[in-house]
Parts: structure tokens; sequence; C-alpha cells
């Protein structure tokens, strides 16, 4: 059995999650701890991090260290969200952590945030065949995730946590008016983006995390004199309101037993979610007491899993088809370009020997490498690249998603160099794995050329530096045939062999 440490380093707390992982890879939560270190407050407020707010993590980050080595803890894994994204020197805070405390930071976007929510969401709750929008209000963003069953169809973040919203509006939180005034505007985004998405599907369940949703859960219990903490409805967030916003924060610890940091922020937290919650037709929220920290040691369980699949093929293949979607493209080549691309990833696997991750990355580049033409025919491999580089695929990190965007940046033309403005974040073996399946991406998308489908299959026979690919499909194929001798040069070039195509003959028996 196998312990491992989560940590969430979030905009009003810093959590620690340590748990145990048996032969099946679940996951058994051990010990929760939780210190009120507010980097929000400084990262909303100048911009950068103080000094005391510095020593303070640092200091966080020890305890967190004497605790894992207590419990015997393996492997950790800390993330930072929306302060740490934000702060100007954030990198100087993430150096004396990895220095005094011996703990890496990773700084993740929005879209991962709301991915590892929605795991521990889906592992503590039932989603399958539910239509579930997801609420986490955390301190500097709120992420609004719209899952179907067991994918994620999107989320967005808005900035409009409680810690930033206080820096913006007053730190004692008594401006009601102005606090509802800024969490209608996102909430009405969040609302537009919601009924494009599912239209007049009814949703099932509307599901809130985050430490203030759970004290609300907490107070509702308390007031109403409840059976349980884990629902809340819209109406009883309303009388919940009613009564926070006419005390100060002193005043709702004192009364409510409130901690002090959970005191200031809870009201624009539940102003937030009612707004959403009521934007989304929902009556009420059910409220799983689970968060980022319990989705990161899912994460974590699963890639140490044997035959794991921590890469998640089909939440990004879902991502992938929604943001296709969004933009218009042709689905069916985009689906047929994606099938024979990796056909060719695999029937060419001694030349590349690249692993599965590659493939991952050419199946959802070739799905989605004529996007740009939603912009523009012109140069729609620029105008891909663009919306590539502007929108997240939800299960790809940064690193990834910046490889798929240089695939279809070049998948007609050129290829990526050290000094092109595009290529030039990728690291250089990154460039070199893009660009060889920018070559066998090339392949495929000639193979429909016509975008008629004409091509069905393929079959690859290697005699010494020859290549030979012989096609099977309908009629004589010579479109196909012109394109593939057009753009076969750059797969000659990577990988050294010569390409030589013909339809192919059945064997005959």
């Amino acid at each position: 059995m196998q312990t491992i440490a989560s940590i969430d380093v979030g905009s009003n707390a810093i959590r620690l999650a340590i748990g145990r992982v048996d032969e099946r890879s679940k996951v058994e939560v051990v010990e929760n701890v939780r210190l009120a270190v507010r980097l929000g407050q400084d990262a909303f407020g100048s911009g950068v991090f103080g000094e005391e707010t510095m020593a303070r993590t640092v200091d966080a980050f020890s305890q967190f260290q004497r605790i894992m080595r207590d419990t015997g803890v393996s492997r950790v894994r800390a993330v930072a969200t929306s302060a740490m994204r934000e702060a100007a020197n954030r990198d100087i805070l993430i150096d004396r952590i990895a220095r005094q405390a011996g703990i890496d930071v990773e700084v993740i976007s929005g879209e991962e945030e709301a991915r590892l929510i929605y795991l521990a969401v889906s592992n503590a709750v039932d989603l399958k065949g539910r239509l579930a929008p997801l609420v986490d209000i955390g301190g500097g963003s709120v992420e609004v995730t719209l899952a179907d069953g067991e994918k994620i169809l999107t989320t967005d973040s808005y900035n409009m946590g409680t810690v930033r919203m206080l820096e913006r509006l007053g730190k004692d939180g008594s401006n009601t008016l102005a606090f509802e005034q800024l969490a209608r505007e996102y909430a009405e985004a969040a609302r537009g983006r919601i009924e494009r998405e599912i239209g007049s599907a009814k949703i099932d369940l509307c599901i809130g995390t985050g430490g203030n949703v759970e004290e609300l859960g907490n107070l509702r219990q308390k007031l109403f004199k409840r059976d349980s903490d884990k629902v809340i409805g819209v109406d009883e967030l309303d009388e919940i309101i009613d009564q926070l916003k006419v005390l100060t924060p002193e005043e709702r610890a004192r009364d409510f037993k409130l901690r002090p940091d959970r005191a200031d922020v809870i009201l624009p937290a539940a102003i937030v979610l009612r707004l959403i919650a009521r934007q989304g037709r929902a009556r009420e929220i059910r409220i799983p007491d689970v968060g980022l920290k319990d989705g990161l040691l899912i994460d974590m369980a699963q890639e140490i899993e044997p035959g794991g699949q921590p890469l998640r093929r089909d939440q990004v293949w879902a991502s992938a088809i929604q943001m296709g979607r969004k933009y218009q493209f042709d689905e069916q080549h985009g689906k047929l370009i994606a099938q024979l691309a990796t056909h060719l990833f695999d029937e060419t696997h001694s030349l590349h020997h690249l692993d599965e991750e590659s493939r991952l990355l050419l199946e959802t580049a070739a799905l989605l490498h004529d996007i740009g033409h939603f912009i523009h025919t012109v140069d729609h491999d620029k105008h891909g690249y663009y919306l590539l580089s502007a929108n997240s695929l939800i299960g790809l990190n940064d690193r990834q998603q910046a490889i798929v965007a240089n695939i279809v940046r070049y998948h007609r033309k050129s290829f990526p160099v050290a000094d092109d403005p595009t290529a030039r974040p990728l690291p250089h073996k990154d460039r070199l794995t893009a660009i060889r399946l920018i070559a066998l991406l090339r392949l495929a998308d000639a193979l429909d050329a016509s975008h008629t489908a004409r091509v069905s299959d393929i079959h690859v026979e290697q005699k010494k530096s020859v290549l030979w690919l012989k096609l099977v499909g309908e009629g004589d194929l010579m479109l196909e045939k012109w394109a593939l001798a057009k753009r076969k040069n750059l797969f000659e070039e990577s990988f050294g062999v010569k390409l030589e195509i013909e339809d192919y003959q059945a064997p005959h028996k």
C-alpha cells in the first residue's frame, strides 16, 4: 500500500491531503490539514506577494513536509491556482518553497483545476446519465463546469472568487449590493455558456464544491434544523444571505461559530452560488465535501496503477469534439483523418519510436487540423493555431496543448524551427516530436484530399529503406495519390526512408 499526498495552494488557504492507495488503486484519505495563508490578499491587491505572506507560505510547506515525513508519504504533488497564477513574483515564492521545504509547486490552469475537481466529484457522486453543472467557489476564481455523465462538456473560469471580490469591493464584506451586481454579471455569462451547451435539455442536479459551499451546508443544517449538510436549497440560500448581510464579519464569526478567514468571504460565496444555481435553473445544490486536493489524489493514484490511463484519452477526445463543433468543423473529415493518422502512427512505430502521449496528441491535432476554416479558408493553418492557443482542451496540460497547436499550424507546409515565434516556446525535444507527428498528419490529410472519404483503409509494408503505402478505397484514387506524392517529403526526411504509393492488392487465398 502506497501513501501519497496532495497540496492545494489556494487563494484563501493551503490544504494538505494524505491518502493510502490500495491494490485496486483506490484512495483512502487518512489526513486533512488546512492552513489559513491568504495568498489572494496580496495577489489581488498589490499584484505581488509580500515578504510576510511568503514567509507564512514557506512555513506552511515546512509543516506539511514534517507531517508527510511522519506519515511515510512516498510521493507528493502540489498545485497552485488563481493567486499564484497572477502574482508577478510567483517564481520567487515557488523557488523558496522548493529550496526550504523541498516541495515543487506546479501552477495549473483554470481548466486543469476544473478537471481535477470534476474527478473528485465524479468519484463521490454518481453522474452516469446525468447532466450536471459543477460550481467550485474559490478565493480567486469560480470554476463552472458542465458535465454530461462521465465527461466534461465545457468549463469556464471566472475571476469572481471570494477573496478577490473582498479586495475589489471592500474588505469588510458589507457592500452587498456591489457584490450582487458584480456576481450577477459573471453569473449571466455562465448562464449564457450553459444554455449554448445544453439548449433545452434538463439539468439533473447542481453540485457545489469549495470550503465556503461546505460551510453554507453546515449553516443550513444548523439554522433550519435539517438532518444533512450535504444539500442546500436555493430558497434556503436566500434566507442565509439575508441573515449574513446584516452582520459584520466579526458578528458572523461570533453568532455562527465561523473562523475569521471564513466569516468575511462566506457572504460573497453565498451570493455567487445562488446566482449561478438560479441561472442553471436548479432548485437545490448537492455538496459532496470534496475538492481539488481529493481529485489530485485520485489522479495520482490512476497514474501509478499498472496499465492506468493518465492521459485521459476519452476526456481529451470529448473536449476536442466539443471545440470542433463550436467552430463548425467538418466532423466526418476530422474523424477520418484522426483514424488514418493513428493507424499510420501504429504501423510506423519502428521508425518514430514515439509513446502513447504522442499518439494522443497526433489524434487530437488530426481531428482539429482544419478548425481554422471557421475564421477563413486562406491561412486556415495559422487560424487553427490561434484557436488552439486561445481555447483549452480539457485533459491536456499547457505543454501538450502547445504541441497540438503547432502540429495544426504546420500541417500544410514548412515545419516548426527554433526561431519561429509559434514554435519558440517548445523545448527542442518537443519540436522534434511535433515534426514527426506533422509528417504523419500530412500523409493522413492527403489520404482524404477530396473530403469524400474514398480511402477506407491503408496497409504499410517496409522493405529495407523503402516504405510502401498501399491504399484501399473506391475508384482510381488519383487525387489522393497526387496529394501524397506532393506531401511526402517531410516524412521521408524525418524517417530516412523512401515512400512509395500503390493500390492494395489482397493476397490470393
